[in-house]
């Protein structure tokens, strides 16, 4: 074989080995492709990616519904606007036990009472006794400009669908020596909350 025919082998060699390697760097159109990874949906800011657990407490009061209500914890009865015309909690049945919270705007509600039996509704009003003695919640006539029948109900951050009870600050609570009373919590959290359990429809026109 002369050396010419020698060197073009050699050289042919090459070239067929220089295009096999390109041919493996080079993509090819068989060559697997990566599937685009998908983005998980966004949660609006404020939702749950998991749907919240359904509650039996009122979604909301519409003045259109009556409530029996009782202290989370309370070993008595429920609230009564009793005879004498204080709130309290009572183990029978004396006094207006059904209360209709009814929305005056600005989340704000009168809480009207009534006794099965009664022609009409008394409200819920802050009282001041007065003597260093705390507030309380006595039976007034209703009347929707008057502030101190002005009430704030809201949910309670707890396990138990419950809620808070307040006017102008000052949150309804149960105390050993005085009952229910109202008081200013300052950066203390409130210490009681209440089931609103639903009575049926509100008296009509009254």
């Amino acid at each position: 074989m002369s050396t010419k025919r020698w060197l073009a082998g050699v050289g042919l060699l090459a070239l067929t080995g220089t295009m096999a390697a390109c041919a493996q760097a080079r993509p090819g159109a068989d060559a697997p492709v990566a599937e685009p990874q998908r983005k998980a949906a966004a949660v609006a800011v404020g939702l749950s990616a998991t749907p919240p657990q359904k509650s039996s407490a009122p979604r909301g009061f519409t003045g259109t519904r009556q409530y029996t209500i009782v202290r989370v914890g309370s070993f008595e009865g429920g609230l009564s606007l009793t005879d004498s015309g204080r709130l309290a909690e009572v183990d029978d049945d004396q006094g207006r036990q059904l209360f209709v919270p009814t929305p005056l705007g600005g989340g704000k509600y009168l809480i009207k009472s009534y006794a099965r039996t009664s022609a009409g509704p008394l409200c819920w009003r802050v009282h001041n006794p007065g003597n260093s003695q705390p507030l309380v919640v006595q039976a007034a006539t209703c009347r929707t400009d008057d502030a101190r029948q002005q009430f704030e109900i809201f949910a309670a951050a707890s396990s138990t669908p419950s809620y808070l009870i307040s006017s102008a600050g000052a949150f309804l609570r149960t105390s050993a020596r005085s009952g229910l009373i109202l008081e200013e919590l300052g950066d203390a959290p409130p210490t009681s909350s209440f089931r609103f359990t639903d009575n049926g429809p509100a008296p009509a026109g009254r």
